[in-house]
């Protein structure tokens, strides 16, 4: 039987700290979803966009060496699966997750999804909100890359807002490196926030992205190459 004819089963639930957000890990066959209400977060067929999050940043940030990128969410790990292999052996790669059943369901009922990339020694785990990481970094990161929303609304934390806001903005630029990139997906094209954004210090690239490679629901990743 084909997975979408297949009922889908609750396999987890908690809620998001500091906040009254609830997520649910979901599965039906080989299919998996994270739900915060009845919005699907992220789904495992619909990965084309989280894939392409990781690749414009590795792309872009060719010939670098010992490039230290955070991710912020770690999801289902399909941008830090791409981002390990579009990135050097000499890479670090700090993934800041802020609720601990994510990185549960990864190693638990996802680890084929997984495929060990969390146990890749360029990789750290930041157990905590990735605000905080970038507040307390100065010109660390050659990029950092965010998909914590469903664009710079703060869905799935109210607090996560901020990190979308002129102050969020200019707190991330004073985390890269010179040149470094902020990268943010969302899934809808958000004109204020590319305005924010160019305000706060960085040249702006809007970029379409497909659910699955070349087709399915467009989504929008913004990059943000700091100014000099």
């Amino acid at each position: 039987m084909a997975d979408f004819m297949l009922p889908w089963v609750e396999l987890g639930r908690t809620t998001v700290p500091g906040d009254s957000s609830e997520l649910r890990l979901m599965q039906r066959g080989g299919e998996f979803a994270i739900m915060v209400g009845p919005i699907a977060l992220m789904n495992s067929r619909m990965t084309g966009s989280e894939i392409a999050l990781a690749e414009v940043a590795c792309e872009r940030l060719k010939g670098r060496r010992n490039v230290r990128m955070l991710i912020g969410g770690y999801g289902m790990g399909f941008t830090l699966r791409a981002a390990l292999a579009g990135l050097g052996a000499d890479a670090k790669i700090v993934v800041a997750e802020l609720v601990p059943a994510v990185l549960d369901w990864a190693r638990g009922p996802m680890a084929e999804l997984t495929a060990g990339s969390l146990d890749d020694p360029r990789v750290s785990i930041h157990d905590g909100d990735v605000g905080a990481a970038i507040g307390a970094a100065s010109s660390s990161f050659d990029a950092i890359l965010l998909d914590v929303d469903n664009g710079p609304d703060g869905l799935s934390r109210s607090a996560n807002g901020k990190l979308y806001t002129r102050a969020g903005l200019e707190t991330a630029r004073k985390a890269l490196k010179p040149s470094g990139l902020l990268i943010v997906w969302s899934a809808a094209p958000d004109r204020a926030f590319a305005a924010r954004l160019g305000h706060a210090g960085f040249a702006v690239e809007e970029i379409t992205a497909r659910a699955h490679k070349g087709r399915g629901g467009r989504y929008v990743i913004w990059v943000g190459k700091k100014a000099r």
